[in-house]
């Protein structure tokens, strides 16, 4: 059974997985953080995380380009810091990817669920798993065109949603009450503005997860920076425009918690009945479609990677007659699943489970980003000869500003969610129990796959 990925994948592609994989944030999950911050203090926590992402893409381009591996992170934090540097990066990543398709599946629930309310929402996001699984098993350059298609529908209905409520904006509205615990910045504000890092990070969270195609990638040393740096510019600015027009329609309070703001954000302006409404909410779909999908190519192949590595069961690194990770992809899809339907979870720390999932993805996150500067360093003093086709710009400044903000993040995130900082740890632990049980085994199996290439050398002669 074959273990390689094949090159199938160019620039636009991967700029659609890069932008698809985070294009459903643009669409809800970040409002939630004007509920602990208010507007501008929320603007401000979306002004550094986005200075933070900006500077960790421009420097994580080089890593993905000298290293085009599936398992992105794993495999940088691996060749930097060996096999405990690559546990770490692999199973915060793992986290991310697998926390954050639950989330996107539920605001799928939702949507329809406007349209079909005698549906439950959870059988539709069990369903979305379904049929985007298996789109990933078919064949992934089908699934990277779905992707494409989808996330081009998705950027050009926000823009369509920033033209129909732009004549109801008013710059007042967005200010109004805009500084968490009062109408002026202070000790609330800032304490606001830390609270509510989760969900600017939700704007921009698996962007990354390109890198995990890299395999697939054409020629990945010039399509992975095109793609890398045209998403980040693309996201930033849809970040922006859609949250501040958002916002400026009426009382953005009435946003603030809710998994759908731009349709109540549009029928603010232009009323219940109106057709833009209802294209809104149907089209919208089309952003959290394409995150669900992206992400589930990005958790496959990360899980795929580990197991190839064997940092997981190697039974997950087999590939499908269409040459596609379908164990993995099915895998991630089961737990994901479980988490839909783990209402337990609802309570934690007061928060939906939706506020919940997301925050626990952005553990995994940051703990990766962290990881990734840390091997961006190290492997510039370790590697001097590591044939990098783009360098970081800017270096050092650039990967330490995002590597400093991300550990500022990671800090106040576990201040600010403490119990679900523990659970994240307690899944680390769990890993790492596995992975030092499994060690003797990973050594074993390389050192036969070592015989096995010296014997391969040794009766190469003889055949030719």
């Amino acid at each position: 059974m074959s273990h390689q990925l094949k090159p199938t994948l160019g620039t636009f592609h991967l700029w659609g997985i890069a932008v698809g994989l985070v294009i459903s944030g643009e669409y809800f999950g970040w409002s939630y953080g004007w509920g602990v911050a208010g507007t501008l203090g929320f603007l401000v926590t979306t002004l550094i995380v986005a200075t933070m992402y900006t500077c960790f893409i421009f420097s994580f381009t080089e890593l993905t380009t000298a290293i085009p591996h599936a398992g992105g992170p794993f495999a940088y934090s691996r060749k930097a810091f060996g096999e405990t540097g690559g546990f770490i990066a692999g199973i915060a990543t793992l986290i991310e990817f697998v926390f954050a398709p639950p989330a996107i599946a539920m605001a799928i629930g939702a949507y329809l669920n406007v349209q079909f309310p005698d549906i439950n929402p959870k059988m539709i996001a069990l369903g979305a798993y379904v049929v985007f699984m298996g789109l990933n098993i078919v064949g992934v350059q089908i699934a990277a065109t779905f992707e494409l298609i989808v996330t081009v529908l998705a950027v050009i209905e926000l823009l369509v949603f920033i033209g129909v409520v732009q004549p109801g904006f008013s710059f007042s509205n967005f200010v109004l009450n805009g500084w968490a615990g009062s109408n002026h910045f202070s000790g609330t504000a800032i304490s606001g503005i830390f609270a509510a890092i989760p969900f600017a990070i939700w704007f921009f969270l698996a962007i990354e997860g390109a890198a995990m195609a890299a395999e697939e990638a054409k020629d990945p040393k010039r399509t992975i920076p095109r793609a890398y740096i045209t998403g980040i510019l693309t996201l930033v600015v849809l970040a922006f425009l859609v949250m501040v027009f958002a916002g400026g329609v009426g009382d953005w309070s009435k946003l603030s918690n809710i998994n759908d703001p731009l349709p109540q954000a549009m029928k603010a302006v232009v009323g219940n009945n109106s057709s833009w409404m209802h294209m809104l909410v149907w089209i919208g779909l089309f952003g959290l479609v394409a995150s669900f999908h992206g992400i589930i190519l990005g958790y496959s192949r990360q899980i795929f990677a580990l197991g190839r590595a064997g940092f997981l069961p190697k039974s997950l690194a087999k590939l499908s007659r269409f040459n596609t990770p379908h164990r993995a992809i099915i895998a991630g899809g089961v737990v994901g699943i479980a988490a839909i339907f783990s209402d337990s979870v609802i309570n934690i720390q007061g928060m939906s489970l939706t506020a919940a999932i997301v925050t626990m993805a952005c553990f995994g996150a940051l703990l990766m980003y962290i990881m990734s500067m840390l091997s961006l360093f190290k492997l510039r003093r370790s590697e001097p000869d590591l044939n990098r086709s783009f360098m970081a710009p800017g270096y050092p400044v650039i990967p330490g500003i995002a590597l400093v903000i991300a550990v500022v993040c990671f800090v106040a995130m576990f201040y600010y969610n403490a119990t679900i900082g523990a659970i994240f740890i307690g899944f680390l632990v769990v890993g790492y129990i596995y992975f030092l049980a499994t060690k003797t085994q990973r050594q074993f199996s390389e050192e036969n796959q070592q015989l096995l290439n010296q014997v391969d050398v040794q009766q190469l002669p003889e055949h030719s």
